[in-house]
């Protein structure tokens, strides 16, 4: 019978830590036990949270897409008051297409996996390459847009050093992140909290303060409305409209976090991931239309090394004075300082959803399988450092450029938003004879795809020569790579297969049985890796017998349960994953028996299959003296510079801890010809 003993978590028992080791512990925290059955609630985020989190994206969006859209009016700020309708009735649209995903993707996943599910695979990874430069974009133009509002405070001269501050806090947010999804929402909650405090403070203080001009400005909107419409025409107006409403479009993105983010939400996630949407839908429409008010009824400009928003308080609140003391600028700085910490907060949306989508693109194989790896603090490390070195790349090629930036987030957000919108346009005509309400469901998406289509549309047509493609190129390239990595490992799998069909056809041999006696642990032993029952570990076996012949009594399957973000999903999906790999490695064990070999099993989870392996193999050299450590490696005919990244080499990393230890330990090629690559 298996014995599938589960082991305590790798790392107990080790050695004192090194140095480095502890000061890692120090700046990302301790390792978090897999088997804790309470795990899921130590890392979920409830309602608040994920508003601060994820939510904290579309919000902060206020600090830079109403500007962009009140400076493309120009000389027509009368039409500000159509630009909160539309911008209003847009969120509304957007939110509420979005809420309707959480409900069918309680998954999580969002528009990859919307695109992948309802329009097809190529249509999938276009959304996921399209999401991936979003959030690298997330992360870049959050703090670009945060060290603008700061430097806002300063003279003139200091703008020098905003590129450098810019990249320090990215480099903050990494380690920040490696501690943990919670951990880092926690400890930015506050600024949250201010900024809400601050932000509708300015706004019901613009508006009180102006209410008794509010009639004014409505006859004046409709005057010059009509004014302009007798110069220049209804097309020409509303054109000029429609520009500003989409250069505006940075003022909607992150709006999809949520819906991507439903992972990290606490149970029951639909309600959690739809009230937060809520949430964030009235907060983002409130600020963004108050903002917009705000320029028009303090009439605004842009100010040379401040931001409008900057500008705005300063109008609002500047002179003020108490008790002698400059308390209207002391106010200015503070909400300032909330817009600029809010930003900060939504980078988290980058660090949070970017991860994930690769993940789930990495478990699609769209991706490296490594990037669907957790660490021990249950994050996807390798993602995590991926985007915030590509958002530091984009950082230093725009020179924090903001107007250069939304152009670029803006683009592919839309992308995403399209394709979503039309996925679920698709779905609903598919269900149309199951949902009574299909119509009204179809109607709310085809407008959203109407308004999402229309803007990106607009977007690239205006500023494809600045910024715009930059944007197409790299997210082109994105999915050219994609297409590349998917191609390399299908036709692995392929050459996989063939092996799979002549080994696991093998009968059984007539002469082998079930040993009888208790296995001898003081016998040769060999103790055989593996991941799956497949050809690869039956070649495993059978080169062992070939290099060794009738050397081994026992053998000893070793497996890895690894917990990625594909299974890190809640506790029934790790109870699969372990209740798998239980049957996979009883199928070896009665394999080993029929080949008269006495045969046992051994497994652990864990967030790493290196480390995890190096433990179970530590604890059976002591229960079995005699055993020789034995995993396989795919060997190339003709190895490439891509190979090591896209076929991990955890054979030769644990082979290398286990001689370490003094324990004999030997990695058995499986070829894969250039023929079957072919």
């Amino acid at each position: 019978m298996t014995d599938t003993t589960q082991l305590q978590r790798p790392g107990a028992g080790a050695p004192a830590r090194s140095l480095g080791r502890r000061l890692r512990r120090l700046v990302i925290g301790a390792p978090r036990e897999i088997n804790d059955p309470e795990i899921f609630q130590h890392v979920s985020l409830v309602a608040f949270l994920a508003w601060v989190g994820l939510g904290a994206d579309g919000l902060s969006s206020s600090a830079y897409g109403p500007e962009e859209a009140y400076k493309a009016l120009g000389h027509h700020a009368h039409m500000a008051p159509l630009l909160i309708v539309m911008t209003t009735l847009t969120i509304a649209v957007i939110a509420f297409t979005y809420s309707n995903l959480i409900r069918h993707f309680p998954g999580g996943g969002g528009g990859y996996l919307v695109a992948t599910k309802l329009l097809g695979k190529r249509a999938g990874v276009l959304s996921g390459c399209a999401l991936l430069v979003d959030y690298v974009l997330t992360i870049t133009v959050s703090i670009a847009s945060a060290c603008d509002q700061l430097w806002s405070l300063l003279p003139l001269e200091w703008q020098s050093y905003k590129l450098a501050a810019a990249a320090v806090i990215i480099c903050g947010l990494i380690v920040l992140n490696l501690r943990g999804v919670r951990e880092s929402v926690n400890f930015l909650a506050p600024v949250f909290i201010l900024f809400l405090v601050t932000h509708a403070f300015m706004i019901m203080y613009v508006v009180m303060s102006h209410l008794t001009a509010l009639p004014a400005v409505a006859v004046h909107t409709t005057s010059e409305l009509n004014s302009s419409v007798d110069k220049l025409g209804w097309i020409p107006v509303t054109m000029m409209l429609l520009r500003a409403y989409s250069l505006g479009g940075g003022t909607y993105t992150g709006i999809e976090a949520v819906s991507n983010g439903v992972a990290t939400l606490r149970e029951p996630k639909i309600r959690t991931g739809r009230r937060t949407m809520v949430l964030m839908a009235l907060s983002l429409a409130f600020t963004a239309g108050g903002i917009l008010l705000g320029y028009l009824l303090t009439d605004t400009r842009p100010v040379e090394g401040q931001t409008m928003n900057a500008a705005l308080f300063t109008n609002l609140f500047g002179s003020w004075s108490l008790l002698g003391l400059p308390a209207g600028s002391w106010f200015v700085a503070v909400s300032l300082f909330a817009e600029a910490a809010l930003l900060v907060v939504a980078a988290q949306a980058g660090f949070l959803d970017g991860p994930r989508v690769l993940a789930n693109m990495a478990v699609d194989s769209w991706m490296p399988h490594r990037l669907a790896q957790l660490s021990d603090r249950l994050v996807t490390k390798n993602g995590v450092f991926m985007m915030g070195v590509a958002a530091l790349a984009a950082l230093l090629y725009t020179r924090g450029s903001i107007a250069i930036l939304v152009v670029m987030y803006s683009i592919n957000v839309f992308v995403t938003f399209s394709l979503t919108q039309l996925g679920m346009a698709r779905h609903w005509i598919a269900e149309r004879h199951a949902e009574p309400h299909w119509k009204s469901q179809l109607a709310i998406h085809a407008v959203g795809f109407m308004m999402c289509a229309g803007i990106l549309t607009i977007t690239v047509y205006e500023k494809f020569a600045e910024g715009g493609w930059v944007t197409t190129v790299l997210t082109g390239a994105a999915i050219a790579v994609a297409f590349a990595i998917r191609r390399n490992y299908r036709t692995v799998e392929r050459q996989l297969r063939r092996l799979d069909e002549l080994l696991l056809s093998l009968p059984p041999d007539p002469k082998g049985h079930a040993p009888e006696t208790p296995i001898d642990k003081n016998a040769p032993t060999a103790v055989i890796c593996v991941a799956s029952f497949s050809g690869f570990g039956l070649h495993q076996i059978l080169s062992i017998e070939k290099l060794f012949p009738h050397h081994f009594r026992n053998l000893i399957f070793v497996s890895a349960a690894v917990v990625d973000s594909g299974s890190f999903k809640g506790t029934q999906e790790i109870g699969c994953l372990r209740r798998d790999t239980e049957e996979m490695l009883r199928r070896y064990v009665d394999w080993a028996h029929n080949h008269g070999w006495h045969a046992e099993a051994r497994m652990a989870l864990g967030t790493e299959a290196v480390q995890t392996t190096e433990h179970l193999c530590s604890r059976l050299a002591t229960e079995f003296p005699g055993a020789i450590f034995f995993t396989g490696k795919l060997i190339f005919e003709r190895e490439k510079w891509h190979h090591p990244f896209l076929h991990n080499e955890s054979a030769y990393s644990i082979q290398r801890r286990l001689q370490f230890r003094g324990l004999q330990t030997i990695v058995l090629p499986i070829r894969v010809l250039e023929s079957a690559m072919a």
